[in-house]
């Protein structure tokens, strides 16, 4: 695995061959172009049926294929951190979503081919309009199963950020 900050080996902007890759901030000597790396912004939905069971989905491609997680993604440009939510969950699952409560945030790291970036996480409490009309993006998910998350679960999560807020989440409904 490689941290992003050291795939930069040459500036964006003028080319420039990098003297010290993988310091943070990226600063070219050339033409003082600066990058941070600064964590991306991403969603989870903890989406509560009815009977106060929450939705977890088996993802269907890496990272983390074929181990749990939460509905949600990353949040695109010129969006809210609800609208992309929202969006997330819909093309996910079909799922619209009624209610959205902020209920923590936690940092994660994404691993896309073996570049590392850092992302925060925020995670909302939601509930669905019809929480029976899930139809999964078989693309992105294979399977769905609304639970009372057991270690078996939690022991297989794509993200350990996913796994920290359900477990807060059910220490916060016990």
């Amino acid at each position: 695995m490689t941290p992003i900050e050291e795939t930069y080996l040459y500036c964006p902007r003028c080319g420039t061959k990098h003297e010290d890759p993988g310091k943070v901030p990226f600063r070219c000597a050339a033409c003082q172009m600066t990058l941070f790396f600064g964590p991306v912004a991403a969603v989870g939905g903890l989406i509560v049926n009815p009977s106060n069971q929450l939705l977890l989905v088996r993802r269907a491609r890496d990272p983390g294929k074929g181990q749990w997680g939460l509905p949600g993604g990353f949040v695109d440009r010129g969006e809210t951190v609800k609208q992309a939510l929202k969006r997330e969950v819909y093309e996910e699952t079909k799922l619209r979503l009624e209610t959205l409560d902020l209920f923590l945030t936690y940092p994660n790291h994404y691993n896309y081919h073996g570049v590392v970036s850092h992302v925060i996480d925020l995670f909302y409490i939601c509930r669905p309009v019809d929480p029976d009309c899930i139809k999964l993006e078989p693309t992105e998910l294979d399977a769905f199963v609304w639970t009372e998350p057991d270690q078996t679960h939690l022991e297989n999560m794509a993200f350990a950020s996913n796994r920290h807020a359900i477990e807060c989440w059910m220490e916060s409904v016990a």
